[in-house]
């Protein structure tokens, strides 16, 4: 993000491909040629060692971002980034790919503090059984079922200390939340529906979260006027709602199929917008 200079950024909101969801697999043999060679190795070896090669070498391409994510922000800017953790069978073996540790792991080593995480849990995610819904196991049997997953992470972290602000700073007061909103916000479980997945690929790749968790944490963890970026930008989500809530924005995003549905979505709201293309 060269564009970006050094601590401009308030707040970074994103959602990143989530390593080992297999719907996210070419984008990550695109990103970075030996993850397709691991894959084919896999494939021509069985060998179970290529997983974790695999596994690793997505987490060392996000990590670029997050290093970004830390140069770009302000002391004491936040940093939201909402993952879930993977389940895949792979060579006969159905295990968990643990995203969200692995992404707490990298940013503190990178010089994040890391903050009490959210849980988002997502309604429409019901157990079931025989295939009707996300129950995986032999019907009423031990021991072979397992647990569902139902929450995705919403991480949080601090660069530096807190955020320094002049005494009575009229932005600041401006962007108060009610005791209501303060009292919902800031638990731990988020139960909110999630945003209906379309068959269509691209339209699943983009319906990561809906409007209203960008919203709150919009709210949350920048005052007016300061600047929210999303280097995950997908559909436009993150730029549309930092313009409601009367913020400035940035985005990345590196699938060019997808800026007619950024430039759609942001239109209805934007302001002075300005789209760059590499």
């Amino acid at each position: 993000m060269s564009e970006v200079a050094e601590g401009h950024v308030h707040l970074i909101v994103t959602s990143p491909p989530y390593p080992m969801i297999a719907m996210w697999d070419e984008l990550f043999c695109k990103a970075d040629p030996k993850i397709e060679e691991y894959w084919r190795n896999l494939e021509s070896t069985g060998n179970d060692a290529n997983v974790r090669q695999i596994y690793d070498a997505m987490h060392e391409n996000l990590a670029k971002v997050w290093t970004e994510t830390y140069r770009v922000l302000c002391d004491g800017g936040i940093a939201c980034i909402n993952v879930g953790d993977a389940t895949r069978s792979i060579n006969g073996k159905f295990q968990l790919f643990p995203n969200h540790s692995r992404i707490t792991e990298i940013c503190e080593k990178i010089g994040f503090t890391t903050l009490p995480y959210i849980l988002w849990k997502k309604p429409t995610n019901k157990p079931a059984y025989k295939g009707k819904g996300a129950f995986l196991g032999s019907g009423f049997l031990p021991p072979n079922a397992y647990v569902t997953l139902d929450c995705e992470f919403i991480l949080i972290f601090r660069k530096g200390g807190l955020r320094k602000f002049q005494p009575k700073d009229a932005n600041r007061y401006e962007s108060a939340f009610t005791k209501k909103q303060r009292d919902e916000w800031f638990s731990q479980i988020w139960n909110l529906k999630g945003t209906r997945q379309a068959a269509d690929d691209l339209q699943r790749r983009t319906a990561a979260y809906p409007e209203e968790i960008v919203d709150r944490l919009i709210r949350m963890f920048s005052v007016k006027g300061e600047i929210v970026l999303d280097p995950f930008l997908g559909s436009g989500t993150t730029v549309k709602v930092a313009i409601k809530n009367e913020r400035s924005s940035i985005g990345y995003e590196n699938d060019n199929d997808l800026l007619s549905l950024i430039t759609q979505k942001i239109s209805i709201d934007a302001g002075n917008v300005e789209i760059i293309k590499r």
